[in-house]
């Protein structure tokens, strides 16, 4: 795993390919890209997680076809063999599914780095900051699809029955448990059967912004009570966003975990009835 520190990062200023990935919640009202272009990280691009995902859909957030990601990444110019630096100032949540993206695609996961704490703390460490452009050089991307890092809703539908991995919710335990409604409209409240939950923001110092230790995180995902530990999980959220959180922090203590996200999630999910 890649998680880097704001030193090791001004150290490399310049031997990355560096990308805002910042997204906020609706509800929230911010406009990421405003942010960005008041002050970035020097030599940053800002990925646009919203433009840049899968538009013939009435899902949110959903991974693009690969020849759309290749656009994508040719437009931004990242090239195939690019280190790349990813943060944001979005409690980690999008630089996680950024870098779930660049793996889905092959990427190679030794050149993909997220910077812990995020631009949070790279201003507050008083490091470099700017509003100048970035000069982009369109590049010749080719992704590499891998299709095994997705679940798809037949797969979870199956899996109830076959308890063939476990299936671990990122949202709160408000909205995992029904108590509150959905933030989208159209979908009912709940969670999947037989899934647990794990809100995403208790792997991550929330003074900081930063994630927890290893021991702390690997304690996360032992006392969840009633999971078969011998079983990969397979994350989900609202709308696969929060989900890589999880399946980032689950890839600290499980080196060897390939991460695998229902990318559909409640979105999808919570459409049909129980």
């Amino acid at each position: 795993m890649s998680l880097v520190t704001t030193d090791w990062v001004l150290e490399n200023l310049n031997s990355l390919k560096i990308i805002d990935a910042s997204w906020h919640m609706p509800a929230q009202k911010r406009n990421p890209a405003e942010e960005y272009l008041n002050a970035h990280i020097p030599n940053s691009i800002f990925f646009d997680l919203d433009e840049n995902s899968e538009k013939d859909t009435d899902l949110p957030h959903m991974l693009p076809k690969q020849k759309t990601w290749e656009k994508i990444m040719r437009s931004l110019g990242i090239n195939n063999n690019d280190n790349i630096l990813l943060y944001d100032n979005s409690d980690l949540k999008s630089s996680c599914r950024c870098w779930f993206s660049l793996l889905y695609f092959g990427h190679d996961e030794k050149k993909i780095h997220i910077l812990n704490g995020g631009l949070k703390k790279w201003i507050f460490e008083n490091k470099p900051i700017t509003k100048d452009a970035t000069e982009i050089i369109e590049s010749n991307y080719v992704a590499n699809e891998k299709e095994n890092l997705v679940v798809s809703f037949d797969q979870i539908k199956k899996n109830i029955l076959s308890k063939s991995f476990n299936v671990i919710d990122a949202r709160s335990l408000e909205r995992f448990e029904g108590k509150v409604s959905e933030p989208r409209k159209g979908l009912r409240s709940g969670h999947i059967q037989n899934s647990f939950c794990l809100p995403f923001n208790l792997c991550i110092n929330q003074k900081t912004g930063e994630f927890k230790n290893l021991e702390e995180i690997k304690e996360l995902f032992n006392q969840r009570e009633n999971i078969d530990k011998r079983l990969d999980p397979v994350f989900t959220c609202g709308s696969g966003v929060t989900a890589a959180v999880l399946a980032y922090a689950y890839k600290m203590v499980n080196n060897d975990y390939i991460p695998k996200i229902y990318d559909g999630s409640w979105s999808e999910y919570g459409k049909y009835p129980a």
